[in-house]
């Protein structure tokens, strides 16, 4: 029996099968720049984490008390979160903008201080600081989770992105980056807060919040723009690196 053919001759059995898709070679850096994108939201859930913090201040510097400062900013979110609800979208921002001001209502009402609103995002600052130096010293920095949640298959394989040594060393260049906003968010705004300067507490907290972030973000721009690190292959049957059989010789 005659073999197959095809309309460029008898097909060859003993030729190798190309991939079924082919994924051009990428950088550790482009990886991360995608993912990353992937991971981040808009500039409307920068509005949303902002926009209370503007409230409370301005409504203290008008009336001078704690209460009706935390009463508008409450009353904010409750408009934002309406808002939300016929846009749609993520409620990641939101949830967060919630949460905070929960937090730093308690402190405020509990004190009757309105300076003491800042002190959980100081504390939580300090703590975030510490972390990820940390988790740069263990080798989990704390970008590497960032990027891990933009990967597809980061369900089915959430570490996976610690195989590669030059996106771990990549990751850790980039939380140096959160280190450092961290480090000076606590050395501006702890004296201020230390001094009872509410209104410039506001200013700096809003400052020091996402315009902070773009300039990190810029940074990290910069960092992923220059840098050539080779991504090295991974087996996505076994999740392990793929290995040269040329490195065997």
């Amino acid at each position: 029996m005659a073999p197959p053919t095809t309309p460029e001759g008898p097909e060859d059995r003993t030729a190798p099968v190309p991939p079924a898709v082919a994924t051009p070679e990428e950088t550790v850096e482009q990886v991360i720049r995608r993912r990353i994108g992937d991971a981040l939201g808009g500039w409307y859930g920068s509005l949303e984490t902002a926009l209370p913090t503007v409230a409370f201040v301005t409504t203290w510097l008008v009336t001078d008390a704690v209460r009706p400062a935390v009463v508008a900013a409450a009353a904010l979110l409750v408009v934002l979160t309406v808002i939300r609800g016929f846009v749609g979208g993520s409620w990641r921002f939101l949830g967060s903008a919630i949460f905070a001001t929960a937090i730093a209502a308690f402190f405020a009402l509990r004190s009757g201080e309105a300076q003491d609103a800042f002190l959980p995002g100081i504390l939580a600052s300090a703590l975030y600081g510490v972390g990820a130096l940390l988790s740069i010293a263990l080798r989990w920095p704390l970008v590497g989770f960032l990027v891990a949640v933009g990967d597809p298959e980061f369900a089915e394989r959430p570490g996976a992105w610690r195989r590669d040594p030059g996106l771990v060393a990549v990751c850790a260049r980039l939380t140096w980056v959160l280190v450092a906003l961290f480090a000076v968010r606590v050395a501006v705004m702890l004296p201020l807060y230390l001094a009872g300067e509410v209104a410039w507490l506001g200013i700096t907290k809003i400052a020091l919040s996402w315009p902070a972030y773009l300039l990190a973000v810029v940074v990290m721009g910069w960092i992923l723009a220059t840098g050539r690190t080779a991504a090295q292959p991974q087996d996505e049957a076994s999740g392990t690196a793929a290995i040269d059989p040329s490195q065997g010789r």
